[in-house]
Formats: C-alpha cells, sequence, structure tokens
C-alpha cells in the first residue's frame, strides 16, 4: 500500500510539475468578487457559475434524489445565484454591461418565489417538497358582492310586511292569543273581586264603575277607524308594488 501511495504522489508531483512548467494551472474563483479587478477575469467567473447553476437545476429536477438532497440541491442553487448577482455588479462597476438590466432570465425564470419571501426560490422538484408545496397554494377568492340592482330583486311589498296579514295564517293566530290575553286579565279582575267581596268592601263594589262599557257609536267608530287602516294599508302596498316594479323596469331587471 505504501509503494502503491508513494507512486501515486510521485505521479501527481510530476503532473503538478508539467502544468507549472507549462503555465496551465487552474486558477481558482476569488472568494468575493471585489477582489478581482480585470473584466474578463470577472466575466469568465459569471460564466462558470452559469454553467455550475445550469448542472444543478437539471439534477434537482430528479424527484428521487430524497429530500434532504433537493434541499440541499436548492440552497446551493440560491447561493449560487446571489453570487452571479455580485458578480454582475463588479462586472459593472469595471466598465462591463450591466446583466441585470440586459442579460438573459432563463435561470431566474426556473425557480419561483413564494408570495412574501423575496429572494429566495425554489426548484424543480423543491417545489413539490412537503412544506412548500402549500406556500405556492392560492387561497380561494371571495364570493362576489351582489350589485345594487341584484339587490333591489328581492325587495317589494312583502320585505316591508304589508302583506303579513294577506297569507291568512297570522291573523287568526293573532286572534286566538287576543282571546287568552281577555280571558287571563278576566279571570285576574274576577279573583280580586272575589278577594274584594270576601274583605265586606261591598259599597266599593256597587260604587264600581264599568270601564269597559261600550255604547254603540263608539263600536261604530271604531269600526270605521279599522276600515280606514285596512284601505290606507291596501293603498301602501299597492303604490310600493308600482314603485318596486318601475325601478326594475328603469334598471332592466
Amino acid at each position: 500500500m505504501a509503494r502503491n501511495a508513494e507512486k501515486a504522489m510521485t505521479a501527481l508531483a510530476r503532473f503538478r510539475q508539467a502544468q507549472l512548467e507549462e503555465g496551465k494551472i487552474k486558477e481558482r474563483r476569488p472568494f468575493l468578487a471585489s477582489e478581482c479587478n480585470e473584466l474578463p477575469k470577472a466575466e469568465k467567473w459569471r460564466r462558470q457559475i452559469i454553467g455550475e447553476i445550469s448542472k444543478k437545476v437539471a439534477q434537482i429536477q430528479n424527484a428521487g434524489l430524497g429530500e434532504f438532497r433537493i434541499r440541499d440541491l436548492n440552497d446551493e442553487i440560491n447561493k449560487l445565484l446571489r453570487e452571479k448577482g455580485h458578480w454582475e455588479v463588479r462586472i459593472k462597476e469595471l466598465g462591463g454591461p450591466d446583466y441585470a438590466r440586459v442579460g438573459p432570465k432563463m435561470l431566474d425564470h426556473e425557480g419561483k418565489e413564494v408570495p412574501g419571501n423575496r429572494g429566495y426560490k425554489y426548484f424543480g422538484a423543491a417545489k413539490d417538497l412537503p412544506g412548500v408545496r402549500e406556500l405556492f397554494e392560492k387561497e380561494p377568492l371571495p364570493p362576489p358582492r351582489k350589485t345594487r340592482a341584484e339587490l333591489m330583486k328581492a325587495i317589494d311589498a312583502e320585505y316591508y310586511g304589508y302583506r303579513d296579514e294577506d297569507d291568512g295564517v297570522l291573523e287568526p293566530l293573532e286572534q286566538e292569543h287576543e282571546k287568552e290575553v281577555i280571558a287571563e286579565a278576566v279571570e285576574k279582575w274576577k279573583l280580586e273581586r272575589e278577594a274584594r267581596l270576601a274583605r265586606g268592601d261591598k259599597e266599593e263594589e256597587e260604587e264600581e264603575e264599568n270601564i269597559y262599557a261600550v255604547n254603540d257609536d263608539e263600536i261604530e267608530e271604531a269600526l270605521v277607524r279599522r276600515k280606514k287602516m285596512e284601505l290606507l294599508q291596501k293603498y301602501a302596498s299597492e303604490t310600493l308594488m308600482a314603485q318596486s316594479e318601475e325601478a326594475k323596469r328603469l334598471l332592466g331587471l
């Protein structure tokens, strides 16, 4: 093993020496874009980063890589995109073209940003990861609001309660309830009267005036008033219906 390792090291040393002699040593990309002061080299490093991004974007399309590998690839792509932006700024400072404005946007279009989180993008299979897919789901649209014309369709005399007694259901119920209330009041009055008689208040009972006594003139007057009220309600109902129909006609409903 030691002999093979020594041979490999010797071969590697010879290869490196040959490269040094020929001046073909592979130059490493500077860690900071500000360390580069030559425009051609800055262009070269930008192209190199674009190549690395393209390779990783092609790799992340494979959903079978596993969640952790996909997340790592997505992080690496975003890191390279930020680095590419730094080199584009440096190129502009060195007098080169403004790639942020005139450069191709193909790599940027591959990724998708989460609403409200600008800068970080998801590529390929990363967009379908658990917890990420929900971020891209759009909320359902609220139901459309009704227009004034649509609201007017349901407004008629019944809306204001002018036809509550026309169905023949409410009036009998009111009459029945009225009879029950009167019967309860009469029963209460009788009990109070018997209690007073038991106490010996006969003179007070004899002098008590019948406040419920009604003569014929008052009955006739009450009937006339009731008839007038019914006619007024009927007129108001018909007037409101006519106005509603006219409004619908004008609105084109």
